[in-house]
Formats: C-alpha cells, structure tokens, sequence
C-alpha cells in the first residue's frame, strides 16, 4: 500500500475499545497520543519477533500538546506492563532525558535483566529548550544496540495553550539529533518504529516533532508485522564498516573523537536510513516535470487538501508538469533525494511551518549544480513574502501561496475560482457584548487565592493562575511579569534595584514548585529580595489534566523545606485551619483562614526578605472529578438565591469569581441564579452580605439518587442509515468541558464500526477552563489524501453548542451558505466576565 493512500476499513468488523493497542493486524482508530502508546507496544512486539527480549521506558513531562499523553500512559497501564514498558513521570524535562540516558547505560551496570530499553522523553517545546544540555549529552554519548531513544518534542505553531509559538527543528538541528515529522496517526505508528531503528542502528537519539494540530487529531491507521521493515544501511569510517560505540563514562580528549564519528558516520547512517527506507519520498511524478513542491509532516497534508480544493488530482497534476516531495525525515537530509527530485525541474515551492528550514538544507544541497532550479518558500525572487513563517499553516493558507506560482505560467480556473472564495470567505471578527474566554472553574482555589492588596505588583507565570491577565480582574493586582517555568520570581530580583516598588508578590503553583520553581525562591532568598510567594497547594496539575504531582510533598513538608530554605516568614491559608491543629509545621508557621488572605498579604509585604503563603485548596475540578466516583463526600450544605429579593447588583459574582454565580434576565431585570449542576460547593458566593441567600443543610441538601431507567416496551425503531457518497465533514463547537470533543470521539468511533475512514480534530488549548472549543469529523469511503483539518467552507454540518462560539470567526469559516446545514442550541449560557461584571450583557 502507498503512504500517499489510507487503507479501505471492511464494513461492519467486529469492533473494541481495545483495539487501538491489541489488533495486531489490520485498521485500528487511535488518537495522536494513542499512537505514541501504539509505537512502545509496537517496538516491543517487533523485538520479540526477532527474537529479543526487550523493555520500554517512557519519561518526560505533560504539557500541551502532550498533555494527555501522560494519562493514556496511565490509562493503558496494564497492556504497557504486559510488553514490559513502564511510565515514569518525569519531576522536569532535563531529569526525564537524564533517566532515559540511563537505560542505555544496562549492560555497563551489569546484572541486566532484558537485552535492551528502548526509551521515549516526551515534552513541549520549551521543555526541548530547557532540557538541551541533557538530549545533547545522550545523543553525543550514543544509544544502545538494542536499545534506542526516542524524544517526544511537542510543538505549538499556532499557539494554541503555550506562552509563545514553537518550533523545535533548530533545537534538534543543534543537538545534531536526526528529527522525523510524522503527519498523521499512520506516521507516528510507522515513524515511531522507524526511529527506534534509526537509533539503533546510528546509535544516535532521535527527535520526533508532533505539532498541536496532530497531537489533538484522530484517524484509522493500518498496522501490521510487515508494514515496517528496516534497511540498516552500511557507512563506513576509517576504511571499515562502522559500529556505533556507547560512550558512557568518556571526557575530554576521547570526546574529540566522538564528535568526528558523529559528523561522518552517525549522521550519514542517519542520511542513508532515509534513503534507503524512502522516509523522504516523491508522492507522484510527471515525465515533463517542471515545477516541484516539496513539504514535510502535518504541512505536506495540507499541501495536498490546498491541490485537492483547487480541482487538481495525481492525474491532472501530472499532465501539467508538477511533482511532490514528501518529507518525513527534515534533517538530516540524503542530498541523493533532493538531486533526484530536482532534476529536470525549473523551480522549487519549499512550504513549511515557521524558519526556512527544509527550505535552506536543500538551497545547500544544490547551489552547486550547474541546472539548479529556481527555489523560494518564504520569499520570492523578489523578497516578497510567500509562505508566511509566523503562525500555523493550514490548506487555504498554503493554496494561496501554490497558486502565486502556478498562475504564472497555468491557467488554472479551479485555482482562480478557489483564491476567489477565500476572498470572499474571510469573515471580519464580530464585535459582541460578550465573548467566550477561558475562566476559573466553578469553586476554583484560584478565585480566593489571587486577590491582592490594592496598588500590589504581581508577578504571573506557569499554570492557570495565568488567566488573571485575561480575566482583568483588578482584586487580582497589576499582574506583570509573565516568566517561563521556573522563573517566577526571580524577574524581581534582577529589577528591584532599580526600581521604587519595595515588594512583589509571585504567584506559583505547587506542581511548577516541584518541577523548578523551587530553584527561584532559593534564588530569591540568596539576593535577599522582597518577595512574597504565593504557594498554592491544591494537589493536580491541574492546567495539563490533573496529574498527580511527581515529588510531591505534604504542606508541613513544605513548610520545612522553605522554612531550611531561608525563608523569613510562612503563613498558611486555608478553608479549614482546625486540619491543622496539632499538626507539626515549620517553627514560626501559622495558620490562618482563607477569608483572612487580604490580611496575610499585607502582613508578609511588611517582613523584609522572602516570604510565604501557602495556600491550601485543592483543585475544584478534581474536587468534582473524586466526588463523582465517590472519593471525596458532598457536603450536605447547598447554595440558591431567592429572586424575588435579589437585586442584581453581582457582588456576589465579584467576590466569588465562580461560573456557577449566573445572571438571569427575569420581567423584574437582571437577577442572579446558581447554577447548581456545575456548582462544586465552595461557598464563596456567601461572602457578600446578601439577605437574598439561603442554604439548605442536610437531607435535602443531598443530591437525588439516580432514578432506574424506564422499561421499553417493544422494540426501538431502526434508526435511518445515514451514507456518505463520497467524503463528509463536521464542524461543532461549544464550551470547554461540556462535552464537544465527547460527541466528536463517540462519533468518530461508530462511524469505523460503520466502516468509514476517519479523520478527526479538537481544538482545545484552555477550553477545559471554559473557553471556546471545536471539534471536526471527516468521513471517506475514498483514497485522497487530505488535512486533517476542513478547509474553508469544507463543513457539510455546523453543529453549534454554544452561539457564542458559533459566531467566532475562526469556525464560522469553516460554514458554506451553499453547501451547509447549521444545527445550533440558542441556550445562553454566561461568560465569566458576565458573572463578573453586571454591565456586560449576553
């Protein structure tokens, strides 16, 4: 079968969940990080095929777009073990690489139990910058015969949840690591094995880029014992074959020589893998070629839907001259294939996400030619941007940019007609009264633990305390400083000096206090800095999934560490300070109760030298998350307001900040309602003094037992079969965590039993804090090759959950006046800013 081609599914198979990781031959549907847990079985599999007895480590750190990764890990368990790999989470990046080097150090330790670890780090692309001294000392120190390491790096061009857009091809180019870009869940399953014979083979480690918009995608993959097989290629050094040497405890002088096997035979097996495996490969060829387009990963998909869009199939782009390049190793490159591919060719489109990249490896390889075709990418001849470097590409992005170039010397009616609808398609934002933002969850720790004196300079940085600076919520203070992982604080160390502002308060979570921000305070301390830290301990972390924290300590732990630190003064807030009776703190720790937060603040403001709230709340989301498996009680206590005496004035809504405060529009004007299905009782709501608050305690307090569901008489009719001629496409967007990527994977799941091709995408990012999320469904009985994400007017459903999310722009894009049908709810559900402000209107 081609890659350029998805396998038919046979109608109507048998079908489990299971599947995914258990069929050993044949389709399976698995989501982008189900396909990473896919590559560790695989590896294992094939190693028993040959023979070996091997194991798997997986290490690294969870952050969009490997966020969940770290769960499925956790999900599948049980059939991980059974093929002996094991996930252990990794405190932070740099430990995680440093332990995956460990695996391939066995046979030096000796005693070894397997013949080999294979080994994949996993983190996003700041953890790829953070860890580089650790993936350049493995990678310059070797890799395991049997063994092998793959890294994980996840990238965020767009960005959709990280600090800045991302891109992690330089990084690896400077660890002189080999990087392979998979495009599709069929990629990560082939290139996972691929790489893990690359390192072998080069005993290199080897970089592996999962970019936002695959990590959150989903499709039908083909697997099979003989879908990969590996060609080792033979380089030799100094006149003989050569072998990779696993350099464990070399320094110095011998390091020279590591750094010239690395040049010329670790990173020319690396080339010749590629060759030889077609890893970089032509798509389709025409005998008159003239105009070649190269791209790689996900962007070659999108290059391929902009064709498609355009009219244009294999055939057709035959006939008029052009050929394709697929790249799925970027670096390094065998100058074999761009040669062949260049030859005969009179220009060269490069198109690729962000730095010219590819574009300026293969510029390299053929300067020298005396017939080298004209190449552009980011430029034109003329300096005139082509294909933009900022952002994330998509197929309409890309269309623009082929058609720059082909109308120069085709008439393409198909091409004009579609630049024509993109024109027309592009959708000015829609200025509302209200728009969907990522907010606190109901009973969020954050929404008390934030507020700050008045005039209070803050620092912000990792985790969802973050969303103070889109929330403008001035209780919170003057958030400025936004630091990367680890650095909290430690921006006012460096400005103190020179500024008049005698205090900063920095907020910092307890899962980045594990991962490095204990480092900053330590910093802190060592300046003698007026800093307070504002230590939330609420157990999760929590903007990632709600991972337990690795290395996590208790809060009388805590309180000594800081305490041996240097750490002036520690007070600890929390709902219930009678926990902590005769419990044993640091010494000079108290104990105070949230409420008194405002007063903490302005006490620790007044101690020279660092100081520390730590504020003990757990995580409301996981709050409700244990209380829905029984694991946490309910307390016998809720929260309503009676209408009648409410007036509207939202204080309630101020103070709280919780989602579950609602306005309503009643005949007598704006009243406020809880909205007891979300609320996750924290009570926040009854600081105001409200005399149109009640509470109900006890009995009635309790949730209703769940009714049995009705008896059915008679047989349910049989539903309508619903068939797609050719392709289908889904848009549906909604509020974050209530249920939008649900539908889309219940969907996408009865249309494989179907026996339909699928291929799927949620965007998320910080939907799961109640922000805007969308989700799309491609169904195909077809082979084309397309994006994994709908062109515009590419929707035959606009399913709308939410029509504030509806109107976005960015979705409603996706929606043709002549080709779509919209489904949309008209409820009105409110913003947090709605809950927080009486003047907004929905």
């Amino acid at each position: 079968m081609s890659d350029e081609t998805v396998s038919m599914i046979p109608q109507q198979r048998p079908f489990a969940l299971a599947d995914r990781f258990t069929r050993e031959e044949g389709a399976v549907y698995l989501t982008g990080v189900q396909a990473l847990v896919r590559v560790l079985i695989d590896q294992h599999r094939a190693d028993a095929r040959h023979g070996l007895r091997t194991a798997g480590l997986v290490c690294g750190y969870p952050g969009s777009p490997l966020g969940g990764f770290d769960i499925e890990l956790g999900r599948q368990r049980a059939i991980l073990l059974e093929n002996h790999v094991r996930h252990l989470p990794g405190l932070n990046e740099d430990l995680a690489a440093t332990a995956l080097w460990g695996t391939q150090m066995l046979h030096s330790i000796g005693n070894a139990k397997y013949d080999g670890v294979f080994g994949m780090w996993f983190g996003k692309a700041p953890g790829v910058d953070r860890s580089g001294d650790a993936l350049r000392h493995g990678n310059m120190r070797g890799a395991a015969e049997h063994g092998g390491v793959l890294a994980v790096a996840g990238d965020d061009p767009h960005p959709i949840s990280s600090m800045f857009p991302s891109d992690s091809n330089i990084a690896f180019y400077d660890f002189q690591m080999p990087l392979l870009f998979p495009g599709d869940v069929q990629d990560i399953v082939d290139l996972g094995l691929h790489g893990y014979a690359l390192s072998r083979a080069a005993g290199l480690w080897v970089g592996f880029k999962i970019v936002s918009s695959l990590a959150d995608s989903a499709g039908t993959a083909m697997v099979g014992a003989g879908r990969v097989v590996p060609r080792i290629p033979v380089v030799e050094l100094d006149g003989k074959p050569y072998k990779p040497v696993l350099r464990i405890n070399e320094a110095g002088a011998p390091m020279r020589e590591a750094e010239r096997d690395l040049y010329y035979a670790r990173l020319e097996i690396a080339r010749r893998y590629s060759y030889e495996n077609a890893l970089n490969a032509v798509a389709f060829d025409s005998p008159s070629a003239w105009f070649g387009i190269v791209a790689g990963g996900k962007t070659y998909y999108d290059v391929r839907q902009a064709l498609r869009d355009f009219g244009l199939d294999d055939d057709e782009l035959r006939r008029l001259g052009v050929r394709l390049l697929r790249m799925r190793q970027i670096h390094p490159i065998d100058p074999r294939t761009i040669r062949e591919f260049a030859h005969g060719l009179q220009e060269i489109l490069v198109v690729e996400e962000k730095r010219p990249f590819i574009e300026t490896a293969i510029r390299d390889m053929l300067y020298a030619s005396a017939l080298r075709p004209t190449i552009v990418g980011k430029t034109d001849e003329s300096g005139q941007m082509l294909v933009r470097a900022f952002g994330e590409l998509d197929a309409d992005t890309v269309a623009r940019a082929i058609a720059a170039r082909l109308l120069r010397k085709l008439e393409l009616p198909g091409a004009r007609a579609r630049l024509d609808y993109l024109d027309r398609s592009v959708l000015a934002p829609i200025q509302l009264s209200a728009t969907r933002a990522p907010y606190f969850c109901s009973g969020c720790p954050h929404s008390r633990s934030l507020v700050a004196p008045d005039n209070s300079i803050v620092g912000a940085g990792i985790g969802c305390h973050v969303m103070a600076l889109y929330m403008g919520k001035e209780t919170f203070g003057k958030v400025t400083g936004y630091t990367q992982m680890g650095g909290e604080g430690a921006q006012f160390v460096g400005v103190a000096p020179f500024t008049g502002h005698s205090h900063y308060i920095q907020n910092l979570g307890d899962g980045t206090f594990a991962h490095s921000g204990s480092l900053a305070i330590r910093f802190a301390v060592a300046a003698g800095t007026n800093v307070t830290y504002k230590l939330l301990y609420n157990q999760a972390v929590s903007m990632t999934g709600g991972q337990p924290i690795m290395g996590a300590m208790s809060v009388p732990a805590l309180t000594r560490v800081l305490e041996a630190e240097g750490v002036k003064r520690i007070v600890v807030t929390t709902e219930e300070p009678s926990r902590y009776r005769g419990v044993a703190l640091a010494p000079g720790t108290t104990v105070r109760h949230r409420d008194e937060i405002l007063d903490v603040e302005r006490e620790l403001a007044a101690v020279p030298g660092v100081t520390v709230m730590l504020h003990d709340q757990q995580c409301a989301a996981e709050k409700r998350r244990l209380r829905k498996r029984g694991k946490l009680s309910i307390p016998d206590k809720t929260v309503i307001i009676n209408e009648r005496v409410c007036e509207g004035c939202g204080d309630c809504g101020r103070k709280s900040n919780c989602l579950s405060v609602q306005p309503v529009e009643t005949e007598f004007g704006r009243k406020t309602q809880i909205e007891l299905s979300s609320c996750n009782k924290d009570f926040s709501c009854l600081l105001g003094d409200c005399p149109s608050f009640l509470t109900v305690e006890g009995e009635a307090a309790r949730p209703a037992p769940k009714k049995p569901l009705p008896a059915i008489d008679g047989d349910l009719p049989t539903p309508p079969r619903f068939e797609v001629a050719d392709d289908f496409g889904l848009r549906m967007c909604g509020i974050g965590g209530t249920g939008v990527v649900t539908v889309n994977q219940v969907l996408c799941t009865a249309a494989v039993i179907d026996g339909y091709q699928v291929r799927s995408l949620d965007l998320t990012g910080f939907s799961q804090k109640a922000g805007p999320v969308a989700s799309e469904m491609q169904l195909f009985k077809n082979t084309a090759v397309r994006a994994n994400t709908l062109s515009a007017g590419g929707a035959d459903l606009y399913l709308v959950f939410d029509p504030l999310v509806g109107v976005d722009a960015g979705n409603l894009v996706k929606a043709d006046p002549a080709r779509t049908v919209a489904v949309m709810s008209t409820s009105k559900v409110p913003t947090g800013r709605m809950v927080a402000d009486i003047h907004t209107h929905y």
